[in-house]
């Protein structure tokens, strides 16, 4: 058995019980019921997919996963593939904007190497995973074999499940690679169904006439290859990336788990769109982190049916924007825990 389908098979439905039982003491703590939102809702889910009514997370980590794409050579990114390798390693040194945000609520930053498309010199804290030296250009051939996909998938599912064995109780999901946008854009018209231009934004700040470029060159792509959209693994091959695989996989590693994962900007919304065509139940273990200015981010949302968290017009991945969000989810658990009910405060309610 392929550690992908074990995986996929280890992936239950959140805790009724369990979520109802957070509910009740919700309802019961010193406060008008609701009167806290959204960050009551989130500790239902967290409790349902823990299976703890008041669950703690108190070991955040980041799993940022890079990978190069040969349709950069297409001229659809502001930056060149260079840029890739070189960001690894301020990772790696503590930075960039994804280490700033993720000390800032205290988690931990895991660094792969599943397809950067040179190899990065040697540190002690890269992980490396890589199944290719990055993806073929997409707009000539399919970007890689579904055995590639297959691999870089279940790369994500194996450090996930290192994460969460190491001590990791909620996950977020961090991306770096030149030119990942135009494969996501790829992904979220195939399966969203929307037009290529309706989905496809500026990346690193392609001017107008490079938009128009882009959102030709995908659309050239989808009609070479007409992906399968209910096929995760047909996606990742004919228009996706590697790190984009990895980052599903990582999604359905957490889920396999029952740990939260808190999904970061458009790479991971489109990673969050192969997770669920491969195991539609890691769906529920999915939190949107925030809206991202690039525009088929809400393509995203309304084909998993997720609310983002926040919306800070952010676009610079990484996963700064799910860091950003555990902070809100380890507030929403500490609510559901250490905020007193009624009889607990001795205050007149409802109890």
């Amino acid at each position: 058995m392929s550690l992908l389908v074990d995986a996929i098979g280890r992936i239950a439905p959140l805790d009724a019980g369990v979520m109802q039982a957070a509910r009740t003491r919700q309802d019961m703590l010193t406060k008008p019921q609701g009167s806290l939102g959204r960050l009551e809702a989130l500790s239902i889910q967290i409790a349902g997919i823990t299976g703890q009514v008041r669950p703690q997370l108190k070991q955040p980590a980041v799993v940022v996963m890079a990978g190069d794409h040969g349709v950069a050579a297409q001229g659809v990114s502001a930056f060149p593939p260079e840029v890739t390798p070189q960001m690894v390693l301020n990772f790696l040194y503590g930075g960039a904007g994804i280490n700033v945000l993720a000390r800032h609520v205290g988690a931990r930053v895991v660094i792969v190497d599943v397809g950067v498309a040179s190899e990065v010199p040697a540190h002690p804290d890269l992980v490396v995973r890589k199944v290719a030296l990055g993806t073929r250009d997409f707009s000539l051939e399919p970007a890689m074999t579904r055995e590639q996909a297959q691999q870089a998938v279940e790369v994500g599912i194996a450090v996930a499940v290192e994460a969460i064995d190491a001590g990791a109780d909620i996950l977020a999901t961090g991306d770096m690679g030149i030119a990942n946008t135009t494969a996501s854009s790829a992904i979220v018209a195939a399966v969203s169904g929307m037009s290529v231009a309706e989905v496809t934004g500026r990346g690193t700040g392609v001017d107008d006439a490079g938009l128009a470029h882009k959102v030709a060159v995908i659309e050239q792509a989808l009609k070479l290859h007409s992906p399968n959209p209910a096929d995760g693994l047909d996606l990742l091959s004919k228009v996706g990336g590697l790190e984009i695989a990895g980052l599903a996989g990582v999604i359905i590693g957490a889920a396999s788990r029952r740990v939260p994962v808190v999904i970061d900007g458009f790479i991971s919304g489109a990673a969050a769109l192969i997770a669920a065509a491969l195991a539609p139940e890691s769906k529920a273990y999915m939190i949107a982190g925030h809206r991202s200015v690039e525009r088929g981010h809400q393509a995203v949302f309304g084909s998993l049916d997720l609310e983002p968290v926040f919306d800070l017009n952010l676009r610079l991945g990484e996963g700064t924007g799910a860091v950003l969000a555990i902070s809100i989810c380890q507030a929403a658990c500490k609510i559901l825990d250490e905020m007193a009910t009624f009889g607990e405060a001795g205050v007149s309610g409802k109890e």
